[in-house]
C-alpha cells in the first residue's frame, strides 16, 4: 500500500497495485458501498483483463466488499481509495491522476452498481483506437438499450440535461448524465483542459469534459450501451431525490455557462 499525499487537483488517498501496466488503456469502476453489486460487475469484468487494465477507484467503502484478500479472483490492477474530501468528481481525479502516471494512452470510466453492461467496453477500446478522445455512452442511439429506466430520469435527460449539455457543447449528445464514457490521454492533459482541479468535487467533471471536449475540436463521438435498473425494490444511486437533484441542476447550469473552464 502507498499513501498518496494531497496535491493540488488530486485528493489524498491510498494506492494498492497489483501488478505492472499490461495494456494501453484502464478502466476506472467507481465505487462506494455497492456490496455484492461491485463483486458482481468485476467478477463479470475480469473476462476483459486482457484487454483493459481494470482499476476500481473506491471513494471510502465501509461494507468490506472491497476487501484486499478478495480481489485477486476479479483480476484486478490496482484499488485506489479516497481518504480526502470530495463524491464522484474527487474519485474521477483520483483515478486520472493514476491513469497519466502510469501512461495509459486513455481511460475508460464506468459507475461499480452493475447497472452498465460490461458488454460495451470493447466498443469504447476501439473508437479510442480510432483516434476518439471523448465518448459517451448513450441508451438513445440506435443499438442502445434503457431497461427499467425510471420515467422521471428519461425525461429529464431527454427534455433539459442532454439538450442543454449539446446547446453548451455545440455537440449533439442524446445521454448526458450516463457515467459510462471514454477519454483520451490527449485530452486529459490538453492545457486548456486541467481536469485535475479542486473546483471538481460532484458531478461538475462529467458534464464539463463533455462540453470543453466539443468546444475544442476534440474527436467525440457516442456510443451505444445498455444500462438496466431494478425492475423491482430500490434503484441504485448515489442522488437524493430532492437536494441531489437540484445540486445536479445547479451543476448543469454552471457548466453550461462555461464557469469550470480554467
Amino acid at each position: 500500500m502507498q499513501a498518496i499525499a494531497a496535491r493540488p487537483g488530486v485528493p489524498a488517498h491510498e494506492r494498492h497495485v497489483f501488478g505492472p501496466r499490461k495494456n494501453r488503456y484502464a478502466v476506472a469502476v467507481f465505487v462506494i458501498n455497492e456490496g455484492e453489486r461491485i463483486r458482481t460487475q468485476l467478477r463479470e469484468m475480469s473476462a476483459l483483463a486482457d484487454q483493459i487494465d481494470i482499476i476500481v477507484a473506491d471513494g471510502g467503502s465501509t461494507d468490506d466488499s472491497l476487501s484486499l484478500d478478495s480481489l485477486a479472483e476479479f483480476r484486478v490492477r490496482a484499488l485506489v481509495i479516497k481518504r480526502d474530501a470530495g463524491r464522484l468528481s474527487a474519485q474521477m481525479r483520483m483515478a486520472i491522476a493514476f491513469a497519466l502516471e502510469e501512461d495509459y494512452q486513455g481511460l475508460v470510466v464506468i459507475d461499480g452498481n452493475a447497472k452498465d453492461d460490461i458488454a460495451a467496453i470493447p466498443r469504447f477500446i476501439a473508437l479510442l483506437d480510432a483516434g476518439y478522445d471523448h465518448v459517451q455512452g448513450s441508451r438513445y442511439i440506435p443499438g442502445g438499450r434503457g431497461i427499467n429506466t425510471p420515467a422521471s430520469r428519461a425525461i429529464a435527460v431527454r427534455v433539459m440535461h442532454a439538450p442543454m449539455i449539446s446547446l453548451a457543447a455545440g455537440h449533439r449528445y442524446t445521454d448526458t448524465t450516463n457515467g459510462f464514457r471514454a477519454y483520451s490521454r490527449r485530452l486529459l492533459t490538453d492545457p486548456r483542459v486541467q481536469p485535475l482541479r479542486g473546483i471538481f468535487s460532484g458531478y461538475e467533471l462529467h458534464y464539463y469534459l463533455a462540453i470543453r471536449a466539443a468546444r475544442l475540436g476534440f474527436r467525440v463521438t457516442e456510443t451505444p450501451v445498455t444500462r438496466r435498473y431494478p425492475s423491482q425494490g430500490k434503484t441504485p444511486t448515489k442522488i437524493s431525490p430532492v437536494k441531489g437533484n437540484l445540486l445536479i441542476l445547479r451543476t448543469l447550469i454552471s457548466a453550461a455557462l462555461g464557469r469550470f473552464n480554467p
